[in-house]
């Protein structure tokens, strides 16, 4: 593998590097703003059910209010029938207090079924209370990791930028330029190995005399198929590789 060669795969390996990187730091904020919103509906559900539960208080204070009311009338009523001149006068006094007694009766009703309500939404509102706290702690957690993960991206992105500036200045102003053109093409991937005496990329096998061609050149080549960057590795024996290893 020639030096020229070996400048446009670390190139590769870099941009596909930061291009994750980039990805992730991209996805955080979204990833936040997606438990950010999935609290914040939790909480208005929360105020819901404390909405519904004081309007049920509420209401029941009002009603015993109104019961106390009625009971006054009634009160008064009786005591104004101790002076009653006449049959009407005694039995229009009466009709008033039935009537006030039935208003106190469907009070009472109405205030067994608003407590009948209230229970439910006593237990919803503590529970959504206490899952709330907890749910707001595990937020603050994944965000203080979200910005601990993001600040570690960035200063790893910052290395590798800097990293591949001194690579794309040793190499080639055309080199370059055609390695951009190509990984614009295939989506960030411009380089692929020869493996089995097919590209990587397109899998598609080469011509013998063009895979001869590219283990010995000393210049880039591209696929004659998908028009990638080729590099070919060549397999290194058994023996070959005990010889490599340091004797003790």
């Amino acid at each position: 593998m020639t030096a020229e060669i070996e400048q446009v795969t670390r190139l590769q390996s870099l941009d596909l590097k930061i291009a994750e990187l980039e990805r992730e730091v991209a996805t955080l904020p979204k990833h936040i703003a997606q438990i950010e919103k999935a609290l914040d509906s939790h909480l208005r559900r929360l105020e819901a059910d404390r909405a519904a539960l004081a309007a049920n208080q509420k209401e029941r204070k009002q009603l015993d209010d109104d019961i106390k009311v009625e009971n006054q009338k009634i009160s008064k009523l009786k005591d104004q029938m101790l002076g009653a001149k006449t049959n009407e006068q005694y039995r229009a006094f009466q009709n008033e207090i039935t009537f006030c007694e039935s208003a106190i009766r469907k009070a009472e009703d109405r205030t067994l079924d608003l407590m009948s309500e209230a229970e439910p939404l006593e237990g919803n509102v503590k529970k959504a209370e206490a899952a709330l706290k907890e749910e707001k702690q595990q937020v603050e957690a994944e965000k203080t990791r979200a910005r601990e993960r993001t600040a570690a991206d960035q200063k790893q992105l910052d290395q590798f930028k800097t990293e591949r500036q001194g690579l794309v200045a040793g190499l080639k102003p055309p080199v370059y330029k055609e390695y951009e053109r190509i990984r614009k093409k295939w989506h960030g991937h411009a380089v692929a190995e020869v493996t089995d005496g097919r590209c990587s990329g397109c899998q598609i096998v080469l011509r013998p005399q063009f895979f001869q061609d590219l283990r010995h050149a000393d210049h880039l080549l591209m696929c004659e198929s998908c028009g990638r960057i080729l590099y070919y590795n060549p397999p290194v024996s058994f023996e070959e590789h005990l010889a490599a290893q340091p004797h003790p």
